[in-house]
């Protein structure tokens, strides 16, 4: 069920990637610049070398975790009570290769029925990504998933890479919606570009015509919270923040890279009668470390209230 034709998607998001443009939430358009930042960083790098604690940011890093949720609904049909959903974020393969087969000595073992990736799977944003391909299908290979594994782009991630993921069996959604069927009962997952600098109305679009029934949102980033809720949706998946990556002792993020809804930055959280998961992620972005931020694998697991 789409909102859009791919070709006019994927011209409209080569545009945007080639004038180097950021189109958020907030409405209106500005000039990514790298500059200022990148110096921080390495200001910040020099700092956590001068100070010894490089070295413990990247075993934080590398010290990822598998974390287990089961939510319950009122509107989960019967048929889907202990369905089962891994959900894996911001690998940025080519960032720390490490964490990537963390990543997959967790997953190899488990049985699911369904596998998302909330996207983000390139390190440079509008960076080559060729690279990143055997590690991706190693991944997906290890991955046990009944109903197949669906995925969604990230801020990182370029248009010309669905072709190539969808190579490897994955079903990637770009404004568009899909279900699922168990026993006589269906349910619906929807997923969006990216919105943290992707965002066109084609993404509120695709969440507007999402069919009735028990729906799941996979959304980058949790900047649409208010519009899935508004559209009756039940759960929603994203991660994009890194749980913050470089936090304070508390665990509160420096930086959440978010126009909207910063709360909703890690972990579970609800927006009106909906249920939101922000992973922390797998990878790493920019600094191959982490500070009071684990990285995560998530199994979440789908309980019905009449099941």
């Amino acid at each position: 069920m789409k909102t859009a034709s791919r070709n006019e998607w994927r011209k409209l998001r080569l545009r945007i990637e080639n004038k180097k443009e950021k189109h958020s939430t907030r409405g209106g358009r500005e000039i990514r610049h790298w500059d200022q930042f990148s110096t921080l960083i390495g200001y910040f790098r020099a700092g956590l070398k001068l100070f010894g604690l490089y070295r413990r940011g990247v075993s934080n890093a590398l010290d990822i975790r598998l974390t287990h949720l089961e939510l319950s609904f009122a509107q989960l049909p019967a048929d889907f009570d202990g369905f089962r959903i891994l959900q894996l974020s911001d690998l940025h393969f080519d960032a720390l290769p490490e964490t990537t087969e963390a990543a997959c000595k967790l997953v190899s073992d488990l049985e699911v029925d369904l596998c998302v990736l909330t996207g983000d799977y390139c390190q440079r944003v509008g960076g080559p990504f060729d690279h990143i391909l055997p590690d991706f299908q190693d991944l997906v290979s290890r991955i046990s998933a009944n109903n197949g594994v669906y995925a969604v782009l990230g801020n990182h991630d370029r248009a010309d890479m669905v072709d190539a993921i969808e190579d490897m069996g994955v079903t990637v959604l770009i404004n568009e919606s899909s279900s699922i069927t168990r026993g006589n009962s269906e349910i619906y997952i929807t997923g969006t570009d990216d919105v943290h600098y992707y965002y066109t109305d084609a993404s509120n679009a695709a969440l507007e015509a999402a069919p009735s029934g028990f729906k799941i949102a996979l959304v980058h980033s949790a900047e649409l919270a208010d519009v899935a809720a508004d559209n009756d949706f039940d759960l929603y998946l994203a991660g994009h923040t890194h749980g913050g990556q470089v936090c304070l002792p508390s665990g509160r993020p420096i930086i959440t890279h978010m126009a909207r809804f910063r709360r909703y930055a890690s972990g579970l959280w609800r927006h009106g009668p909906m249920v939101g998961y922000t992973s922390t992620g797998v990878g790493i972005s920019v600094l191959p470390v982490r500070y009071f931020s684990r990285g995560e694998v998530v199994l979440l697991t789908l309980r019905s209230a009449s099941g």
